[in-house]
Formats: structure tokens, C-alpha cells, sequence
């Protein structure tokens, strides 16, 4: 009975009878691109799904709810969405009202389907005493160059929330040594972005992970267009304005963003902060949409470059900020200095990574902090001032495992440990040969490891005392079906900053 009527509200909605709607849409499979929950609070979270099939009119209604059991039998909270054409007929529903630090279960029904049920949880409320907190950080999954194994042991890992840290899709056209296939190829335009998203979550092991708990989510680069900065990407001829409004657009809507982030032209904000408990405030910003062109770029191209500091001097401009002025007082304003941990959701390397020897003149790449260097001492020179607690920093981008001390002043040997740095390796993405990172480690001694031929993510547990990580590589990145090592374990005490190997 309570099928029947769901069916026969949706079809009203469309202004078509019940068994017409039925025959019509029963034999598309409409939430094939799976279901997701993002952005937990003490009182709720987003719930995401996107319906799909060329014959879908322009507005559908979307039923949802939430219940505190797997069987749905206690229903606490429900609704319904319109699923608009002009947003790829994606939802992004919001229960609130919920109660703090538990799991819960969510599904949706739409044209006499019912997606399949996704567990989700709430954050524990802002002044609670929180034990631990269990997380993953993730980032850089291209599809065509590897599997998604990582996924399945991300899910299966006991965890609280996952941290994606940027490069969810890739641009680019598919690899010459591709792996699996991936339609289309470089992504412009509003179509081809929604498109890419479509086969990303094709991977049934991506769509277990976002099904399996709450993700917090920042953008990269690749989501847009590889080191572009604000308006600016490598081809100076195409349009980046007309450019980022599709692929923010598209990203907004097969991400668990609320509605008050739907984008508006070229412009997103995922800038935001969650308080987990009285343990830790994770903060989360945007190295993209707001920072100074990268300085020094190749001849006639904008993006990133490798160079050195003689030869460009420019690095070293105090004016230029990886952030933007605002952001950097937006951060800078709401450390938590109750709490005994911090931690910064960021895209990249933070700490110094020069790939020659300082000592005769240090070579950097300008895409990530080093190519704005005094934005990064104005960062962590704040954070020593206001004695900010238990600070760890964590990024991506980079498609390598990294462990490192960050400082104020790298050129002091007796410059402070203020500061954890983990920056992981990629889920799929390729980086480079191993040597050239061996090479280079003699001349940053406070980067305690550095491994570019890894591919997984770092599972982290977090107490009031310590917070241990756990470096997980998947053997084989080709196969989804593979098993998965701890590679290293590191571990950092509230009291000393720095991460310890254990």
C-alpha cells in the first residue's frame, strides 16, 4: 500500500497517471550513479543522489528519509525534493533534527524506484567529551590510469568520516596506456563534465565508499583544469570564466554540498569548518578559486613550473597569497585554541620541498605552497603566535606519501617543529619514479618519508593524547581486487608537535 501511494504521488507530480509513470520509467534504472551523504553536523547532514535517462521531464519529486535502523523501521526523518533538469536532476536533501554522534540509514524513492539504503552519522555535539575520531584522507582518483581498490578497504575500515582532498574526476582526455576505458575527451564544457562524473561513478567500489559513511570534501585542480589558478589555466586561449562555471556547476551537482553552495556563474564556496565534539575543528579551504597566478610559468602557457629561486625572484613576493588575503584572515581568525586539535583540510605539499640543494641554490615548484612561500610563513607564523593546538596538516595533489615536520623558517635549523604534516598519495594517479624523490629527500630533512610509488590513502585515529596514521598501499593498483599493506605508521603527540615513525 505504501508503495502504491508513493507512485501514485510521483506521478501526479509530473501530470501523468500512476500506471503510466510505472511502464514508462520501470525498466531505467534511475539511481545508478549511487547515493551519497556529506557536510555531518551535530544535527543532520546533506544527502545526495542524481537521477538519470534521457526521457526524464524537467522537474521529478524525489522522496528521502532517514531512519535509525538498517531495516527502516524506524523512520526519524523525511522529505521530498525536486529534482530540477537545469542541475542534472540531482538532489541535496538536509534533514535536521537528528540526534548528535550516531549513525543513521537513507534512501530515496523517485518514478516507482527506490534507490539502495547508504549509512550515514551525525557529529557529536559541539561540547561533548569525544573519545576518538576515526578518519581517512583521499585524494587524486583518475579512472582510466588504475582501479579503485583503495575504496573497498576505505569502507571496510571502521571508519567516521572520509576527508577527499581534491581530484575527484581528471579533465584530461584518456591515457594512451589506459587501463580501462573512459568516453570523451578533454572536458569544457557543462555536458562533457557531467559526462566525466557519470563514468567516475560507474565504479561500483566509488559508490560502496560514498554508500558506507560521510565524506568532507575540497576541490583541486583537476576538477576544473590542470594548476589553473583563480581565471587563469594552462591554455591562456580558452575561456576559464565560461570554464570553471561548468565544472563548478557539474561538481555541485554530483556532490553532498547543500544548497546553499549551489554555484553561482564561476563562483563555489566549499571554504567551511566542522567541530568534532570538544576533540577536534577541522577546517577546510580552497587554494584555487581565490590565489595569485602562479609567477614564472613556461613561455606562453599559464600553470606551474619548476624553477629556481634565482631565476625567479618573484617567489618570494610578500603580496602574493596561495589563499587570498581573505581566506588567510578567514583561517587565521578561527583556530580553536579550546580544543586540543586542529586540523587543515588543504590540497597539496605545505612544507618546503626543494629538488636541489639549498645550500647552491634551491629549485622549486611553483603550483603548491612553495610558489608562494611568505603566504605559507604568514600561515604558520600565525599559528606559533597564537600557540595554535595540535595543529595537523593534511593535502594531496601530489600523488606521493609524505610525513613531515612543518616550521616557520626552513633556512633555521633551530627553527621550531610547530606543526604535522601528512600529505597522501593518490587512489589511482601516477606519479613519478621513485629516485627522483630519493634524490631530493638529502635536502629536506624534515620530511621524515617520501614515497611516490604508493597508491592508496591514510587511515588516522584520533584521541585527546595522540593521533596515529596508518599509511595503507594497495598492492596491485590495476586490480580491484587487491589486498592492501601498511607501508608505515606514524604517530603524533598532542603535547610535541612533529610525527614520530610507530
Amino acid at each position: 500500500m505504501q508503495r502504491r501511494r508513493f507512485v501514485a504521488g510521483a506521478a501526479a507530480v509530473i501530470g501523468i497517471p500512476a500506471f503510466a509513470a510505472a511502464a514508462a520509467h520501470a525498466d531505467t534504472p534511475r539511481f545508478s550513479l549511487g547515493i551519497a551523504s556529506g557536510q555531518p553536523h551535530a544535527g543532520g547532514m546533506v544527502l545526495w543522489t542524481r537521477l538519470v535517462g534521457s526521457d526524464l521531464p524537467d522537474h521529478v519529486a524525489v522522496d528521502w528519509e532517514v531512519a535509525d535502523d538498517e531495516q527502516f523501521e524506524r523512520i526519524v526523518a523525511r522529505g521530498r525534493e525536486d529534482a530540477d533538469a537545469a542541475w542534472a536532476h540531482s538532489v541535496h536533501a538536509e534533514p535536521t533534527g537528528l540526534a548528535p554522534d550516531r549513525w543513521y540509514w537513507y534512501r530515496f524513492r523517485a518514478l516507482g524506484q527506490q534507490s539502495e539504503s547508504g549509512r550515514t552519522r551525525t557529529t557529536p555535539a559541539a561540547d561533548a567529551a569525544v573519545a576518538t575520531l576515526r578518519f581517512a584522507i583521499t585524494s587524486c582518483q583518475r579512472f582510466d590510469v588504475n582501479h579503485y581498490a583503495a575504496w573497498r578497504h576505505v569502507a571496510a575500515a571502521g571508519l567516521d568520516l572520509v576527508l577527499f582532498l581534491g581530484d575527484y574526476i581528471y579533465e584530461s582526455a584518456q591515457a594512451r596506456d589506459a587501463i580501462r576505458a573512459q568516453p570523451g575527451g578533454v572536458a569544457l564544457t557543462l555536458s562533457e563534465y557531467r559526462a566525466r562524473y557519470a563514468t567516475y561513478k560507474s565504479d561500483p567500489l566509488l559508490r560502496a565508499a560514498h554508500a558506507a559513511l560521510p565524506w568532507l570534501l575540497i576541490w583541486d585542480d583537476h576538477e576544473v583544469a590542470n594548476d589553473y589558478a583563480n581565471l587563469r589555466g594552462f591554455d591562456l586561449a580558452v575561456d576559464m570564466r565560461a570554464r570553471r562555471s561548468a565544472a563548478y556547476q557539474a561538481y555541485w551537482e554530483h556532490m553532498p554540498f547543500p544548497k546553499s553552495a549551489r554555484p553561482v556563474g564561476p563562483d563555489m564556496r566549499i571554504v567551511g569548518r566542522t567541530d568534532w565534539g570538544s576533540l577536534v575543528r577541522i577546517h577546510r579551504v580552497d587554494d584555487r578559486q581565490y590565489r595569485d597566478l602562479q609567477v614564472c610559468p613556461k613561455p606562453g602557457h599559464g600553470g606551474s613550473n619548476t624553477v629556481k629561486l634565482a631565476d625567479c625572484p618573484e617567489l618570494l613576493d610578500p603580496k602574493r597569497s596561495l589563499l587570498g588575503a581573505e581566506q588567510e584572515r578567514w583561517l587565521a581568525d578561527g583556530w580553536d585554541l579550546a580544543r586540543p586539535w586542529n586540523l587543515l583540510m588543504q590540497q597539496s605539499l605545505m612544507s618546503r620541498f626543494s629538488w636541489t640543494d639549498p645550500a647552491q641554490g634551491a629549485t622549486y615548484w611553483t603550483d603548491a605552497w612553495d610558489g608562494y612561500a611568505p603566504s605559507r610563513t604568514r600561515l604558520l607564523g600565525a599559528v606559533a603566535e597564537k600557540k595554535v593546538p595540535g595543529l595537523v596538516v593534511v593535502g594531496g595533489d601530489v600523488h606521493s606519501n609524505y610525513v613531515a615536520d612543518l616550521k616557520v623558517d626552513y633556512d633555521d635549523p633551530k627553527s621550531a617543529v610547530i606543526a604535522s604534516e601528512f600529505c597522501g598519495t593518490s587512489i589511482t594517479s601516477l606519479s613519478m619514479a621513485q629516485s627522483r624523490v630519493d634524490a631530493a629527500l638529502p635536502f629536506n630533512p624534515h620530511v621524515h618519508y617520501g614515497r611516490s610509488d604508493q597508491r592508496g590513502y591514510v587511515r588516522f585515529e584520533m584521541t585527546r593524547k595522540e593521533l596515529r596514521a596508518s599509511l595503507e598501499v594497495v598492492d596491485r593498483p590495476a586490480d580491484p581486487a587487491s589486498g592492501i599493506t601498511t607501508a608505515a605508521r606514524f604517530v603524533v603527540d598532542q603535547a610535541r608537535p612533529g610525527p614520530v615513525a610507530g
